[in-house]
């Protein structure tokens, strides 16, 4: 990709960081008084949300709409607001609702920011374990300040790949997927965070994720950072109304390119 020089991306990043961290914060306050919350069902038993996700998302929406009041916002909870500046921010309030309501770690809260469809800017905070993660175009990744740089000696079958499933991909996919991962020599995980899960790969902690079907608020920060890591992602439909469906997504670092791609069918 050429890199463009994009007017005030630092400071958005900076911003980006800064609502992170205080919807972190708020998050995790809900988190340790989860038993309070009024857990509601989506589309499946598996999908839930509660109060904690539109809290944080509004949140957030506010935060941005007063500093760039101009720039588009689509959230999970609360769809599209289409803006005037070029720039659309992407939210996911808390990526991984189901691990957060059942008292396990693996959620976060996770940012991205696209200008002429390209995911410019990605930060992830991960509140339980004190992460941040954060990227933007042609700045590198960073994990709590320390950048990120992909090895390429790691490969699906000296390292942990990350897997994702959910109610819009059949059983039979999931296990083909599992089953080509394994035969090919590599293992796998799944936490209940996609979003969590491309940050592990920006990091090096999994070599790559791959999901059949996933939304842009879930994976859009991640592959800022999994790019700005030096990795590679499939690139997602941002333009026109495929930012607000779903899509395969597969992210990995530049050793398991080609293996994952295979396996994937991209």
């Amino acid at each position: 990709m050429t890199l463009r020089v994009i007017p005030g991306l630092e400071a958005r990043l900076a911003l980006a960081e800064a609502v992170a961290r205080d919807a972190g914060a708020v998050a995790l306050d809900y988190f340790k008084r989860r038993e309070t919350l009024i857990i509601e069902t989506k589309r499946d038993p598996q999908d839930v949300v509660s109060i904690a996700d539109r809290e944080v998302e509004n949140l957030i929406r506010a935060r941005f709409a007063e500093v760039y009041p101009g720039d588009g916002v689509l959230g999970e909870e609360y769809g599209l607001t289409p803006g005037t500046s070029g720039f659309t921010w992407v939210i996911d309030p808390i990526d991984g609702t189901s691990p957060f309501v059942n008292g396990m770690p693996n959620w976060c809260v996770s940012i991205a920011l696209l200008h002429d469809d390209v995911p410019v800017v990605g930060v992830i905070a991960s509140p339980c374990h004190d992460e941040l993660y954060a990227a933007a175009l042609g700045m590198g990744a960073t994990l709590n300040g320390k950048r990120l740089e992909l090895s390429p000696e790691r490969n699906i079958r000296n390292a942990v790949t990350g897997i994702g499933a959910n109610s819009h991909v059949s059983p039979a996919t999931v296990a083909r997927m599992v089953e080509e991962l394994l035969e090919a020599g590599g293992n796998f995980i799944r936490n209940g965070s996609g979003a969590l899960m491309l940050a592990y790969v920006a990091a090096g902690r999994l070599v790559g994720y791959y999901e059949p079907y996933m939304h842009a608020w879930d994976c859009l920060a991640g592959y800022c950072l999994v790019r700005e890591a030096g990795g590679w992602f499939h690139p997602f439909p941002t333009n026109g109304e495929g930012l607000t469906k779903g899509a395969k997504v597969l992210a990995t670092g530049p050793g398991a390119i080609d293996d994952l791609r295979r396996i994937a069918g991209v």
